[in-house]
């Protein structure tokens, strides 16, 4: 005889936020139209399993570094090895190199 998992109780449920609630077979069938809505709406859907939740589908926060966070890592403590720093030097020179030749009859 299989053995029935008990519904957790309400106060088991995420908290902190609005969510919307959708089974996973719901989830499943239109992942790709639950997706856009938490990337337009940026909503969160519980989704659950046989009544029980089992995972919560959220919009990622992104943190965008400043300049001052560039500051920051360029001195602290864990600096970039002089190896490293020369490669990428050497790869912006690369890059800074005109791709127009001096003369239109150079190739």
């Amino acid at each position: 005889m299989k053995r029935r998992r008990k519904r957790p109780p309400a106060s088991g449920r995420p908290v902190g936020h609005a969510s919307h609630v959708v089974s996973a077979s719901d989830a499943a069938k239109n992942f790709g139209a639950l997706v856009e809505r938490v990337r337009e709406a940026r909503a969160t859907y519980v989704v659950e399993r046989s009544g029980v939740p089992v995972v919560e589908i959220a919009p990622v926060s992104w943190v965008r570094p400043t300049v001052v966070d560039l500051v920051g890592w360029l001195r602290g403590p864990d600096r970039l090895d002089d190896g490293y720093l020369a490669e990428v030097e050497r790869g912006v020179a690369y890059l800074n190199e005109p791709s127009i030749p001096g003369s239109r009859w150079e190739s």
